[in-house]
């Protein structure tokens, strides 16, 4: 786009003679002119002045020169080109031979003479070396400080050269009648062709600012690096094949037939400027000004300040070149072009956005580090927090500096600056659904992006409040009382400041904006994802927008980052029971599961226990194992849970001592064992009383909590199983009962029970089997044991006896709370070594002979029973359970002691035991127990 970057100055007009060449020093111009003299011409407003050696630091003047000073004989022929080299404060002339004169009095440094002839020639600045092509010869010669110049070497090349320029340490040359570009290596003198020069245009070299070569071809300027090679993008196009190329920096400057035009030196090198002289023969490029030379008069093109030119591009929508121009400002400037180029970048953005390139205008809202709000409130449909503490719009943008030649366009810039462009999504009525709804999308995307590039610094900004807020409380900076104003701070690094804070305040648009476009845009796994981690999401707006949404996941994900675990947790529950529904929300609610409480509940189990626990209850029962699981990997003491369920939850207690047991046995407590097995206590008895009321009750009837009691009630402790035994019904759950008397060593009671009461006599002696094998574990009880089968067949031969007094002696053991067990001496050992069988039958007997005191025989007898064991007159004997016991146990019952309870009859009834015993006998010699028995046996008979 056109704009003005060059006045024009005229600074010589209507020359009487024609002008050959023209360059300038310091303020003044020095041309060469036909009559061989050269003119130094200096500003009207300083020509009184006479020339010093610190003028060459001044610059052109943009008014009329006037004659200064004439050197006449200055050169024999017309002067080809003429060059200041300021930095060495020489002057080099070609015309007849190339001349070097010493500034600023103009005295002779040297003639180089081979250079007769010569039609070029081209300086290198960096290491003063020189060179010149004479017809088909290039020289080169170094500059050797005040002594002249010294030849380095001479090369040849194929043709005339009519341009040159130095690139690196080689030489650019165009050849005049090949119309070709070469590279010629100074080393070795090797050539590399390029490319042609065109039809009709004359070579042109052009060396650029950045080391690069600028090649004419036509009307093409082609770029190449310093080895020649094309670079990207790098071709200018002129109107017309130039003449002449100068560079002033960012802009190249080129003399065409009719005019000189101007073009950026910025891809895509647009036209910038084009100025009308005819006639035009010389373009010289000074420190400050392009020197445009007709037969006799002289222009100065003054480089525009690039402030002016800022706002001229800015004002006709040239924003790219615009910021270009920004980066040249000079360091001293940095404040007005940062401020410049941000308020470009602004402008730049709102343009954008307004022609639907909505991605590219965040880049630039993001590169003008504007404030997110300025952008947001090109996003009515976003609901942000209200905040005193973060900047109004229009204070975003107080540029200050020296900005004079600025001063058309500031007040321009202020207003439009003021207030926030009108956005498109406001006008989406004026559109079709289906584009507004693609725009809505589309703008949302890049503001998304633009969020997520802002958004690091600025939580980052606020986290550091946060933290430091934190550590002045912790170490006392601010003392605040529990209970007024103390802050609340998450375990997220979330914190609750009744102050104002312009980090947080800006964080919460940022993120609570950003989750509102995540979620129009469906990106939920994204939005669910920025709440996890550190955020400052307004709770309000975004509780309301998830909820509208039912944007369950989130809400949840925004209640934990508050901590707001309670209200995380309800939630959670409620979609739990209506997954369950078979409602029409049931779908939306399907992916809601019982673990989900029990995931969010892990961190929370140290933290706070017994928040833990009250949500842990409805999904207690419904997944035990992962619940007790929970409160074990968490620790929490088992006793706080039974008592938090006791008190809270009864119905529940059973399940978790069950999967207490179940998971970790030895981790239980006895206390727990007692209150588990009180539990299933109490529901028996109240199941039992229920079904006795509706004379339903049956003994053999087993309900899974029976089976359970029966099972607990083995692992009591015998002070316990007193306490229970005195609850249970006189007529009701007698297996229970025994189970609680053999606890308490009442076996005799406990046999009774089995045999009178549940008439099942496999009980009975499985009951004894249990006493025995456990007796067999303790060496004190072995003997103890082994008496529990002669109390069950004491309780055979005399069950009227046993069934007479039973219920007596069960309310004496309730009333008398005694439960101490009597101490059972062991029998007298029958010791035999060999000896005739008559021997053995004589000791047997005199065992047999040793009456048993009651004191040390374990019958179960209480205190009152007498110690008789003769069978009672019109006792009936159970004669098929005697035989039984005999023949499934006889070898764990001492033989002496059974024969002396059985009467006659019955062992007269069990003489065919004997053919069988004595086969033992013979089978078994040394088994003492078996001669015993059979000795016994027929010592019985005979007497």
């Amino acid at each position: 786009m056109v704009h003005t970057a060059f006045d024009t100055s005229q600074f010589i007009t209507n020359s009487p003679y024609k002008i050959d060449a023209v360059e300038s020093y310091g303020h003044d111009l020095l041309i060469t002119s036909s009559d061989g003299c050269l003119r130094i011409y200096s500003p009207e407003s300083i020509a009184s002045v006479q020339s010093d050696g610190g003028y060459g630091a001044l610059e052109l003047k943009k008014e009329a020169y006037v004659l200064q000073n004439t050197i006449k004989s200055f050169s024999k022929r017309p002067m080809v080109a003429m060059q200041v080299v300021v930095s060495r404060q020489l002057l080099i002339s070609l015309s007849e031979s190339i001349a070097v004169h010493r500034l600023p009095n103009l005295e002779i440094v040297a003639v180089i003479s081979k250079a007769k002839g010569a039609n070029a020639f081209s300086w290198d600045d960096r290491r003063g070396f020189l060179c010149f092509a004479r017809q088909k010869r290039v020289s080169i010669f170094r500059h050797d400080g005040g002594r002249g110049f010294v030849e380095v070497k001479e090369l040849s090349v194929p043709d005339t050269v009519k341009s040159m320029s130095w690139c690196g340490e080689n030489i650019c040359l165009g050849l005049g009648s090949k119309k070709e570009y070469t590279i010629l290596n100074v080393t070795n003198g090797t050539l590399s062709d390029l490319f042609s020069s065109g039809r009709n245009a004359t070579p042109l070299v052009v060396s650029l600012p950045s080391g690069e070569l600028l090649l004419g071809k036509d009307k093409i300027g082609v770029i190449v690096d310093q080895n020649g090679k094309l670079v990207q993008e790098g071709r200018i196009c002129w109107s017309e094949s130039p003449a002449a190329v100068v560079i002033q920096k960012p802009y190249a400057i080129a003399l065409l037939p009719r005019h000189v035009e101007i073009r950026s030196l910025r891809f895509p090198y647009p036209l910038i400027q084009t100025v009308v002289l005819r006639n035009v023969r010389h373009l010289v490029q000074s420190n400050n000004t392009v020197i445009v030379a007709e037969d006799n008069n002289v222009h100065g093109l003054f480089l525009v300040p690039l402030g002016a030119q800022i706002v001229q591009l800015t004002a006709c929508g040239d924003f790219e070149e615009a910021l270009a121009l920004c980066k040249m400002l000079p360091p001293e400037d940095l404040n007005l072009r940062t401020a410049k180029e941000q308020s470009i970048h602004i402008r730049y953005a709102r343009h954008l956005f307004e022609s639907g390139s909505y991605e590219e205008a965040m880049e630039h809202f993001l590169q003008s580090q504007v404030e997110i709000t300025y952008v947001l409130y090109l996003y009515p449909s976003l609901t942000l927090p209200k905040s005193s503490s973060v900047a109004e719009t229009d204070k975003f943008f107080d540029f200050t500096g020296d900005t004079s030649e600025l001063s058309r366009a500031s007040s321009e810039m202020s207003d439009e600056y003021g207030s926030p462009p009108s956005s498109p999504l406001m006008e989406s009525d004026e559109s079709s659904g289906l584009e507004s709804k693609k725009t809505s999308h589309n703008t949302l995307m890049a503001l998304i992006k633009f969020l997520q590039k802002k958004r690091f610094n600025i939580v980052e900004k606020a986290a550091a409040e946060v933290t430091e807020e934190v550590v002045s409380d912790a170490v006392g900076d601010h003392i605040i009382s529990y209970g007024t104003s103390r802050q609340k701070i998450s375990v997220k690094g979330r914190i609750n400041n009744p102050n104002n804070s312009a980090a947080r305040d800006m964080a919460a648009i940022l993120d609570t904006a950003l989750v509102q476009a995540l979620l129009l845009t469906e990106q939920t796994s994204a939005a669910i994802e920025l709440l996890k981690g550190l955020n400052f999401c307004d709770v309000g707006i975004c509780e309301d927008l998830f909820l509208k949404r039912n944007q369950h996941l989130c809400l949840i994900e925004l209640y934990k980052c508050n901590t707001m675990h309670r209200e995380a947790l309800r939630l959670i529950l409620e979609l739990v029971e209506g997954s369950k529904q078979e409602t029409h929300k049931a779908e939306i609610h399907r992916n809601f599961k019982p673990e989900m409480i029990i995931e969010y509940l892990k961190p929370l189990c140290e933290s706070d226990p017994m928040l833990a626990l009250e949500f842990s209850m409805p999904v207690l029962e419904s997944c035990p194992t992962q619940t007790i699981e929970l409160f074990l990997s968490a620790n929490i003491p088992a006793d706080l849970v039974n008592s938090y369920l006791k008190q809270h939850a009864p119905k529940l207690q059973a399940t978790f001592l069950e999967q207490m047991l179940e998971i970790n046995e030895s981790g239980i407590s006895a206390n727990l064992q007692n209150e588990m097995v009180q539990i299933y206590f109490s529901e028996v008895l109240d199941w039992q009383a229920n079904l006795s009321s509706e004379e339903k009750w049956d003994e053999r009837t087993f309900s899974p909590t029976r089976k359970k009691l029966l099972s607990a009630l083995e692992s009591i402790s015998g002070s316990r199983a007193e306490v229970l035994l005195k609850q249970l019904p006189q007529n009701a759950l007698y297996e229970e009962r025994t189970i609680l008397l053999g606890t308490m060593k009442q076996h005799e009671l406990a046999l009774s029970i089995y045999v009178h009461k549940l008439h099942v006599p496999q009980l009975a002696l499985s009951y004894c089997d249990r006493v025995y094998e456990s007796g067999l574990h303790e060496h004190s009880s072995r003997i103890y044991s082994s008496n529990i089968y002669l109390t069950l067949l004491q309780i055979y031969v005399n069950p009227r006896r046993t069934t007479k007094k039973f219920e007596t002696r069960i309310n004496n053991l309730i009333s008398s709370g005694n439960t101490s067990i009597p101490k059972v001496s062991s029998w007298n050992s029958i010791k035999t070594k060999g000896g005739r069988l008559s021997k053995k039958i004589a000791e047997i007997e005199g065992a047999a002979d040793t009456r048993i005191s009651p004191s040390r025989t374990d019958n179960g007898k209480s205190d009152g029973d007498t110690d008789d064991v003769v069978e009672e007159e019109g006792s009936t004997m159970m004669v098929d359970e005697v035989h039984h016991l005999l023949a499934q146990r006889w070898d764990r019952i001492h033989g002496a002691q059974a024969l002396k309870l059985l009467p006659k009859e019955i062992i007269l009834q069990v003489l065919y035991f004997l053919d069988y015993i004595l086969f033992l006998c013979l089978m078994f010699p040394d088994d003492r127990k078996i001669f015993s028995f059979f000795c016994i046996l027929v010592w019985r008979l005979a007497k």
